[in-house]
């Protein structure tokens, strides 16, 4: 650990600011997307969800502070995918099997309905690359963790109370 004397040099002082205004919009989002959730959810049923409208409300919360901060870095992130129906899922898992041309590989990059996680709603894909790379480095501190080492765009929420991310799993296979 460096232990400074004095004042901190200007780039770290630079880079605290930029944290410090990027944490207050997280605040500000977060809030902001409860606040919408709450009110939304005294309407009245709609249309089946889409990605976004399907996940739990935490990871929803979560994903938007993360958008957000990641535009302050100037970083753009999108969800690519979000909840799924065990049906569109089961759908994924068949494509695999057909790309990878056995069940044991497709079992490397997708779960079964009963397994996802994007089914129950506690899972999202995003991108760009640059985007969910940048995502893995400050996922953490944003509630948010990587799940798979051959998956640099999946990611789920962080465990309440945990103090880091758990250790990624090599691939999905261990899921079935």
């Amino acid at each position: 650990m460096t232990l400074y004397v004095g004042r901190l040099p200007e780039r770290v002082r630079r880079r605290r600011a930029r944290w410090a205004v990027a944490s207050a919009v997280v605040v500000v989002c977060v809030a902001v997307v409860g606040l919408v959730h709450t009110l939304g959810s005294a309407a009245t049923p709609g249309p089946t969800p889409t990605a976004a409208q399907g996940l739990s409300p935490e990871l929803e919360q979560r994903f938007a502070a993360a958008q957000a901060a990641a535009e302050l870095a100037g970083v753009p992130l999108t969800l690519t995918s979000g909840w799924r129906s065990a049906a569109e899922q089961q759908a994924i898992v068949d494509d695999a099997v057909e790309r990878y041309g056995s069940i044991e590989e497709a079992r490397r990059w997708v779960l079964p309905p009963e397994s996802s996680a994007h089914v129950q709603g506690t899972a999202i894909d995003v991108g760009p690359t640059e985007g969910a790379l940048w995502l893995g480095e400050h996922g953490f501190e944003l509630g948010l963790c990587r799940t798979y080492a051959n998956e640099i765009w999946h990611f789920e929420l962080l465990a309440e109370g945990a103090d880091a991310c758990p250790e990624l799993h090599a691939d999905s296979s261990s899921g079935w």
